[in-house]
């Protein structure tokens, strides 16, 4: 008899981050299926507030999540705001966030199950490093 195998479980870890807040910023995704790194990216976005960048972080991920078809996945964050808003544990009340937040929402209704978890930093040095390197590059082609 046949084992029914068990599926694999797709991740995506997001993260932003501006150099002053506000201030020169950027983004960087990472997309697994169980351990394989499947779609990274990671770009410079311009002036920005760390949970804006936070967002668009997110934002480009559920891009990428929509043109992959991927229907359930588990999104990973280091921004407890961002998270909490999400889920609607907080309001969102930053006139600048409002339009972001609404763009998560509706890619959120086109995955069929999607949940969203705070981490540490620390627990998201990749996105975190992609973001960084984006940053770094646009700050080099500048100088």
């Amino acid at each position: 008899m046949l084992r029914k195998m068990k599926k694999e479980r797709y991740s995506l870890f997001s993260d932003g981050g501006a150099r002053g807040n506000p201030g020169p910023a950027g983004i960087g995704f990472l997309v697994f299926k169980g351990k394989k790194l499947i779609k990274f990216d990671g770009k410079y976005i311009g002036i920005s507030t760390n949970n804006k960048a936070e967002y668009k972080a997110l934002i480009m991920g559920l891009k990428q999540i929509q043109k992959l078809n991927i229907k359930e996945i588990v999104c990973y964050l280091d921004s407890e705001l961002i998270v909490k808003q999400i889920k609607g544990e907080y309001k969102v009340k930053s006139p600048d966030l409002k339009p972001l937040f609404e763009t998560v929402q509706t890619y959120l209704s086109k995955i069929k199950n999607i949940s969203f978890v705070h981490i540490p930093r620390s627990s998201n040095s990749f996105a975190d490093k992609l973001a960084n390197i984006a940053l770094d590059a646009a700050e080099d082609s500048q100088k």
